[in-house]
């Protein structure tokens, strides 16, 4: 299978441009091989390979996973979605046993990341800002009474991706009625200023934060970057630097950052690939590329910043067309 330089990405969904760029990095040192559990997914078909695995928490999921990994002697693993990395980060040494290297921080940092309650006790223990959170719903009213917080704020899960079941909220009546209708929900204060997107690199053979991409967010749907700039910001390269040494994170990750009257605040983290990465890929940062290096035993020089500015990124709907053999096509009338 070429030079066996394999790479198996997980949960590829519609990441089209994501195995696009592995298959052009990897060029003829290796096999780009995609996985998702619906055979609907377009990004399977970008890749030199393809399977149709279980749900991720199917009785068969890791053993089927484990067997793609050894029958394609796979080098590196990436998982797309946040569900999938818990069950990829508590299973590494598994992985490791076959040769295969999961492109990933360790089990407790990625549950420290969903857990947006634990991930804002971190920040504010290690001097970063971050915007105010509460679990405690009474707690939220007391400092809302003495003037420490005031609407709107955010009411979301506690654990939660993709922006699902969050509410803008006003008024107390608001958050009672979401606090008695449903679990493990938090407070958090609405940051009402300019938001970034940060890609980053941490080399898995030195440790180093190797690479920085910022966007300035310009247009969000559905959770994720719809567009954005390029931009740079000496402040900010150093933020990030500090923030991802504090945690002792390895590989990529995603970081949402507010800037509020001067000060930048850091609110969310994800431990892969952010929906927006191509703007970063086309405006020079390479993480493919830097993948590639490690898996191959080589370290990544510093390149922190070494990008285009003010490239702008416009997502737009594309179309893949396949034939799907022995898929169920049923015949359904619409009336109208």
């Amino acid at each position: 299978m070429k030079n066996d330089l394999n790479i198996l990405i997980l949960s590829c969904g519609t990441r089209n441009k994501l195995v696009q760029y592995f298959k052009k990095e990897l060029s003829d040192k290796g096999t780009v091989i995609a996985a998702d559990c619906s055979e609907l997914s377009p990004a399977l078909y970008e890749a030199d390979k393809h399977y149709i695995v279980p749900r991720i928490h199917d009785e068969n999921y890791l053993e089927a996973i484990l067997s793609i990994c050894k029958e394609n002697q796979v080098k590196g693993l990436i998982s797309l979605i946040d569900p999938e990395l818990n069950v990829i980060a508590a299973n590494k040494e598994v992985f490791l046993d076959i040769g295969t290297t999961p492109i990933i921080s360790d089990f407790e940092i990625i549950e420290t990341c969903f857990n947006k309650y634990k991930m804002y006790e971190v920040l504010v223990r290690n001097g970063f800002k971050t915007a105010k959170s509460y679990v405690n719903k009474e707690l939220f009213y007391k400092d809302l009474d003495d003037g420490l917080i005031s609407f709107p704020v955010f009411v979301k899960p506690i654990t939660g991706s993709a922006s699902i079941n969050i509410n803008k909220v006003t008024s107390k009546d608001e958050v009672d009625l979401l606090f008695d209708k449903y679990d493990n929900l938090m407070i958090q204060e609405y940051l009402d200023g300019t938001e970034y997107g940060v890609d980053v690199y941490i080399d898995m053979i030195s440790k180093e934060t190797v690479s920085i991409f910022i966007k300035k967010k310009l247009k969000m749907r559905a959770g994720e970057t719809d567009k954005s700039v390029s931009i740079k910001d000496a402040e900010l390269f150093d933020l990030v630097t500090k923030f991802v040494k504090s945690m002792d994170f390895t590989g990529i990750i995603d970081i949402d950052i507010f800037l509020v009257n001067g000060d930048y605040y850091i609110s969310e983290v994800n431990p892969r690939f952010g929906g927006g990465y191509p703007h970063a890929y086309e405006s020079g940062m390479n993480v493919p590329k830097m993948i590639i290096n490690n898996l191959s035993g080589l370290r990544n020089q510093n390149m922190i910043g070494d990008y285009e500015e003010g490239i702008v990124m416009m997502k737009y709907n594309e179309l893949r067309i396949k034939r799907i053999p022995n898929m169920e096509v049923k015949q359904r009338v619409c009336r109208g």
